[in-house]
């Protein structure tokens, strides 16, 4: 896919890993509608873009929010790429140290977030994507989804249960929607990282950082987040690329703690 003047939609695109995307795609030719929630930098971060972009405030797990961030796109060129890389954490423990049942509230709302809302801006974003005119040599294609999914969808460590089940359904729904949208034209695929120096692990201590990165096997240091907007790019540009679930991790393998 050629992203020189097709729309681009990239949600958490005000910081870490969305942001750094946004930048690569834009410095590609892109058109990119940065989505993020009205309380972030997003504004800004479109603004850094170029005159091309715009930022378009949305939750994502908001049906006519997310509409109205594809209508931005669309006004802009036909909507071709999509990287989701909106989410959350919170910690969950199936029981608390006091021996109580977790929160199922707190559950259900990173579910919600990183589950729900990836479904959510998949198929908004894949029904814009099919009504395009496909592009490319035969038979072409109409548009590339790009979703985050964990390495704690594999290796999920102790309090990450509802972040690591929501990040499980993104890989799983991977190959699935890959198949669904297959006629359609439309590529989709998922990128796993590792820990990546982002606003997440910033609110950490110094030691912490340097443990975390020490942890990687090669390299040894937390990964740069236009590392993960590179394979990002390479997967809207490679046509070949589908249904796959990629770890982007330098070997890590969680413990459990």
């Amino acid at each position: 896919m050629d992203v020189r003047g097709v729309s681009a939609l990239v949600t958490g695109g005000a910081s870490g890993l969305g942001r750094a995307t946004a930048r690569r795609l834009a410095a590609a030719g892109a058109r990119v509608v940065v989505v993020d929630l009205p309380d972030s930098a997003g504004e800004q971060a479109a603004k850094e873009l170029g005159e091309d972009a715009a930022f378009a405030a949305a939750d994502v797990t908001d049906p006519v929010a997310v509409g109205r961030a594809l209508d931005a796109a669309e006004a802009r060129g036909p909507v071709r790429v999509l990287v989701h890389c909106a989410g959350r954490i919170r910690a969950v423990r199936v029981l608390g140290r006091d021996g109580q049942p977790g929160s199922l509230e707190d559950f259900e709302a990173i579910i919600r977030t990183n589950l729900t809302g990836t479904f959510n801006v998949l198929r908004l974003a894949a029904a814009r994507m099919a009504a395009t005119e496909p592009v490319g040599p035969d038979p072409g294609e109409r548009g590339v989804c790009v979703l985050t999914a964990s390495i704690a969808a594999f290796e999920g460590q102790i309090g990450q249960i509802p972040y690591a089940a929501s990040k499980a359904g993104v890989a799983g729904m991977t190959i699935v929607a890959a198949r669904d949208l297959a006629t359609r034209l439309v590529r989709v695929c998922t990128i796993a990282p590792g820990v990546f120096d982002t606003a997440m692990a910033a609110g950490l201590s110094e030691d912490v950082r340097r443990a975390l990165g020490q942890a990687v096997p090669h390299p040894r240091r937390l990964g740069h987040p236009d590392e993960f907007a590179a394979l990002a790019q390479h997967i809207v540009e490679n046509p070949m690329l589908n249904g796959e679930t990629i770890r982007l991790d330098g070997a890590l393998r969680m413990p459990p703690r």
